[in-house]
């Protein structure tokens, strides 16, 4: 059981939600603390599938792509990757509105609230939606979705509950075991 300690989990949206609309979106949980047979867990990281992600890209249509690095009021720092689908080609000076929207969008966030509520509103598409609601004054947009996130690193008050969790580094992006736990 203490072994179980710093692994990572992989599992689908579709599996906690029973909704089989989030079946393209993956979660990874890496396990922090252990008590008896149960044991705790953070959201890692979360993405979109390889195969939806290609679904999402048409012929003479722009994509914009926005990675921001964001700490939350419980001092938690993750970077979210937006991504944003126009119905036709778009100027560039539309492209850089529509970032900006997404900077402001998830600054906003981060400053208001927790790391578990910034993971829900991620994960489960609201962040997407605020960004669409706001970007689509600047041009008609087809789809805004935070298409992957990541936990950069942790406060030490996360890391004192569980002693034995290794803080999570920026360079670590692969899982840390090599095949998640059954």
């Amino acid at each position: 059981p203490k072994k179980l300690i710093g692994r990572v989990v992989e599992t689908t949206l579709y599996e906690i939600t029973n909704d089989f609309a989030h079946q393209s979106t993956k979660l990874y949980f890496l396990v922090v603390a252990n008590t008896g047979d149960r044991c705790d867990t953070i959201l890692k990281s979360h993405e979109y599938s390889t195969d939806y992600l290609r679904s999402l890209v048409r012929r003479g249509s722009t994509r914009m792509d926005g990675i921001f690095t964001a700490s939350t009021i419980d001092k938690y720092l993750t970077r979210v990757y937006i991504v944003a689908f126009s119905h036709g080609r778009i100027k560039g000076s539309q492209e850089h509105a529509v970032r900006q929207v997404m900077g402001k969008i998830v600054a906003q966030k981060a400053s208001q609230l927790t790391y578990s509520q910034i993971c829900h509103e991620m994960v489960l598409g609201k962040m997407g939606s605020d960004v669409y609601n706001e970007a689509k004054k600047v041009c008609p947009l087809r789809h805004v979705g935070v298409r992957k996130s990541k936990l950069l690193s942790m406060p030490l008050e996360a890391m004192e509950k569980a002693p034995e969790a290794k803080p999570v580094e920026e360079e670590i992006v692969a899982p840390i075991a090599e095949t998640p736990a059954e």
